[in-house]
């Protein structure tokens, strides 16, 4: 990850722009001419397969850069990236991002957030082979805590912007399944939930579940 100061400095090399709930931040496919420093709100992405499916790949949220991999091999984007929320970021175009990072020496500190990343994806896979529903879901949620700003530890975590279907995807599961994971959460008083909300009550007791293999 980059230090405080140089993604401060990061920041300051391109413009801001804001994003409507549930738009396209990057499109799959297209060229990789610059990036997104995502600076408020979450992200999804995903990656729409030839079948018209659609692969749940990760949550982003502040701090995060998105789009860097087509930026670095100059490919086009492999995966799609979409606001669940209001979402800012700062657009950096390409050229001017890699200059950024060779005058600062900062390809080794993006390496290693793209290591991060993979063994990000590796963790998420073998939990989707190995381990029950709730305890798959508490641990998204609990993913998603971290990156949402007002962080996990400064009472109720309120997640906007996500539907039972991409629960779903990120979980490896039906809907229905997540309805009756939800429900255990609900009656252990972990979280409550409304209509594409889902607050969490009680940090310690989602960790309980995290935690659990049974």
């Amino acid at each position: 990850m980059l230090s405080d100061e140089a993604w401060r400095e990061l920041r300051g090399q391109g413009a801001t722009r804001a994003f409507r709930e549930r738009s396209v931040m990057l499109r799959q496919g297209s060229a990789g001419t610059h990036l997104l420093a995502l600076t408020a709100g979450l992200a999804k992405v995903v990656r729409r397969e030839p079948d018209g499916g659609v692969s749940w790949l990760a949550f982003r949220g502040p701090g995060d850069l998105l789009g860097e991999v087509s930026v670095f091999d100059g490919t086009p984007r492999t995966a799609e990236v979409v606001a669940l929320t209001p979402c800012t970021a700062v657009v950096l175009e390409a050229d001017r991002f890699l200059r950024f990072i060779e005058d600062r020496r900062l390809v080794m500190d993006l390496m290693r957030q793209a290591l991060s990343r993979l063994r990000e994806s590796d963790t998420h896979r073998t939990e989707l082979l190995t381990l029950p529903l709730v305890v798959r879901l508490a641990r998204a949620l609990l993913r998603l805590a971290e990156l949402n700003a007002s962080g996990p530890e400064r009472g109720d975590v309120r997640l906007t912007g996500l539907s039972q279907e991409e629960i779903a995807q990120a979980t490896g599961v039906t809907r229905n399944a997540v309805t009756i994971g939800l429900q255990r959460l609900r009656e252990s008083g972990a979280v409550e939930t409304a209509r594409r909300v889902i607050v969490i009550k009680d940090m310690n007791a989602l960790r309980d579940w995290a935690a659990s293999v049974q």
